[in-house]
């Protein structure tokens, strides 16, 4: 299997897959409507997403799913990639940019800014194709209308050393209320989105505090995330946003139980002797969707390349050059032997057990209209105040 950890370390620089913390704004419908006809391509595509989510060849001749599209659709693509959502959002502000693969994070300050169009699917052949679980989802979907067609996906894992942590942990409490018996050598995410991951514990352990949705927290509960990542910051090593150094970390055995990826968890040498777990409280994820701005002029083209991401084989290649699940059964067919497997990919049990990343809103995403729920600016304060 190739695996993204060794592909992507000369791609990610600090905080690959860290969230930003600005803005809030509630999300409203967009006055833009659909496209309602697909034309001819205007022959250029500006592209802004994640490192390794656009591979024309230049990084790596043998990794190109770029080159083959503007072949078939005669628009020439540019692409810029981004090392956290906060930078996206600030380089998508500019206008410089037709379409953009964005995380749960940004996507719903985008569509509430009207930054970005609300799509006809039916102009996007593939869609119809990708995992029913990715579709019509708080970040991707708003009043009904679909803005981003997903492009991967992935779970935030618990990964331990099993010669270390034992028994072999099948709950997130070997990580927040059982930390102290690994004091010093626990691993955390480095963002304020990790609130979420002690909101879903809390969700388990504590029902009283009445936490239906991890995003969706009103200031008890935010208080109660805090408390607990307080309590669990006194055993912690580090917070880690690069993962090629938690990878080193446990290699080295500095770091014994923590928060991972799949893709590092497959990056791991055998030495390392690690494993991994979807816990049984559950957990946060990701599913990233690639959306078009209101404003371009290169609405076909950006069309196309929504439609060709998620076709099989370019949905395949660039899913497992960045390690996370592919969005459709039929990409799997062109994937290494054992990689959608390894990712759950299609697995809706599997998947219905993730929390995906959301932009945190003062308008409660768990449907409460009696109370004002915190936004992600207050998560920020709290994070900075956990960490010290």
């Amino acid at each position: 299997m190739k695996l993204a950890a060794m592909k992507l370390s000369a791609l990610f620089v600090g905080a690959a897959m860290v969230l930003s913390a600005c803005g809030t704004a509630t999300p409203s419908s967009s006055s833009a409507t659909s496209l309602t006809k697909l034309g001819k391509g205007e022959g250029t595509l500006s592209l802004l997403g994640w490192p390794g989510y656009a591979e024309d060849g230049s990084n790596d001749p043998k990794v190109d799913w770029v080159t083959p599209f503007e072949k078939a659709t005669g628009c020439q693509v540019t692409f810029k990639s981004y090392g956290t959502s906060d930078e996206a959002l600030n380089l998508f502000k500019t206008g410089n940019y037709d379409a953009i693969a964005a995380s749960g994070d940004a996507t719903l300050r985008l569509i509430a800014s009207g930054q970005v169009q609300p799509l006809n699917t039916k102009l996007i052949p593939s869609f119809k194709n990708v995992y029913s679980f990715l579709k019509n989802r708080d970040w991707n979907t708003v009043d009904g209308k679909t803005y981003g067609v997903p492009h991967g996906y992935g779970a935030n894992l618990l990964m331990y050393k099993k010669d270390v942590v034992k028994p072999a942990p099948t709950s997130w409490s070997v990580v927040f209320d059982g930390s102290s018996a690994y004091k010093g050598h626990v691993t955390a995410y480095d963002s304020p989105i990790y609130i979420a991951d002690a909101a879903v514990y809390l969700m388990a352990h504590k029902p009283e505090l009445g936490i239906k949705d991890p995003y969706a927290l009103d200031d008890k509960q935010l208080a109660a995330a805090v408390d607990l990542l307080k309590a669990q910051r006194a055993n912690i090593s580090e917070y880690w946003s690069d993962y090629l150094k938690e990878i080193s970390a446990f290699e080295s055995g500095d770091s014994v139980v923590g928060t991972t990826w799949q893709v590092i968890v497959n990056s791991m040498s055998a030495k390392a002797n690690v494993g991994s777990v979807l816990p049984s409280e559950g957990a946060t994820g990701w599913s990233d969707s690639w959306m078009v701005a209101s404003n371009t002029k290169h609405v076909n083209c950006a069309y196309k390349w929504l439609d060709y991401i998620d076709s099989p084989k370019a949905n395949a290649a660039a899913t497992e050059y960045f390690g996370e699940a592919p969005v459709t059964s039929d990409a799997c067919q062109f994937a290494s032997a054992g990689f959608c497997d390894s990712y759950h990919a299609g697995d809706a049990k599997y998947a219905a057990r993730i929390w995906y990343w959301t932009t945190p809103i003062a308008k409660c995403l768990d449907g409460r209209t009696d109370v004002k729920c915190t936004d992600y600016a207050a998560w920020t304060t709290a994070w900075q105040e956990i960490k010290g």
